[in-house]
């Protein structure tokens, strides 16, 4: 017999969808406080228009490399694609050693304002290879992977300013198989946090909560986690970041702890200020986490 879930994840469920309602409809309520060419597709950001020839659109802010997510939203009515090229984990956890690749990974993100976009992600095809230590036998699955719309809006800083902040509702739907995916809705909150440091360093804070299934299938716990992204312009074009990672999964079984030190590195060519190449490495820190996580990824707005 199924049991109901707790408060808590009940709690972070209801608040992301009712999160997504209430920022769903932000661009139609900032309708009356933002000029009309700040709002949806037929007006939108122009990319050159001022009389002195300076792009109007904001810098590419990207959520990648690393594991870090920005407050910084798509411009008004342009879309981004952001996504990795290759994607392969290797896990040496649970006595099985199991490498995980995902075939591309694609965002696709769309400015409904110029401080509110909406967010899908899911990956086309992965591969799960996992051999037993003790036994021996090796298990494989493949298959499209689960699918995640968020909704991004940034509440302060989008003026400017050293310190920018925004709040992401998400929710998973299961459309991965049952050994890809675990076949059950989740969801959660991030709230990005962004502050500009002394020496053009930039510092992100990530606190999220989500609501995740139970192992048993009884339910969904509560998940905990957070990290620490400092990144550093080492050229014009070329930004480099350092993260650490954590993550607390209280699931009745037992709580899961894991954590993680990131690097990545993302180049801009001058000549294509929409354009962004990216890679990194992801390091596990505790016997729980993934060995490492490698991946390169590219991304473009439009």
């Amino acid at each position: 017999m199924k049991h109901a879930a707790p408060l808590a994840p009940r709690i972070v469920l209801g608040a992301a969808a009712i999160a997504f309602s209430l920022l769903a409809a932000a661009p139609a309520m900032a309708d009356d406080a933002e000029p009309a060419a700040a709002l949806g597709a037929a007006t939108p950001a122009p990319a050159d228009a001022s009389a002195s020839g300076t792009p109007m659109l904001k810098p590419l802010c990207t959520d990648r490399p690393t594991k870090s997510t920005s407050p910084c939203t798509v411009d008004a009515g342009h879309f981004q694609l952001e996504t990795d090229i290759g994607n392969v984990t290797f896990d040496h956890s649970g006595g099985a050693d199991t490498t995980t690749s995902l075939y591309t990974n694609p965002t696709l993100k769309y400015g409904l304002s110029n401080t509110v976009d909406v967010e899908l992600n899911i990956s086309p095809f992965e591969t799960i290879v996992s051999k037993d230590r003790t036994s021996h036998v090796t298990t494989r699955a493949s298959g499209v992977g689960d699918l995640y719309g968020r909704l991004k809006v940034e509440l302060a800083g989008v003026d400017g300013g050293n310190v920018s902040f925004g709040l992401e509702p998400y929710i998973k739907v299961p459309t991965a198989s049952d050994r890809v995916g675990n076949g059950q809705v989740e969801g959660g909150v991030i709230a990005p946090i962004s502050i500009n440091l002394p020496a053009n360093f930039n510092l992100v804070i990530d606190p999220e909560v989500d609501a995740l299934k139970n192992a048993a299938n009884d339910g969904h716990h509560a998940n905990v986690s957070g990290l620490l992204s400092l990144s550093y312009p080492v050229t014009k074009t070329v930004t480099a970041s350092a993260e650490i990672w954590g993550d607390v999964n209280s699931d009745p079984t037992g709580t899961l702890r894991q954590a993680s030190f990131d690097l990545g590195a993302a180049w801009i060519p001058a000549s294509s200020p929409n354009l962004q190449w990216d890679g990194g490495v992801n390091l596990g820190l505790n016997s729980a986490t993934p060995a490492a996580q490698v991946y390169v990824g590219v991304s473009h707005r439009f």
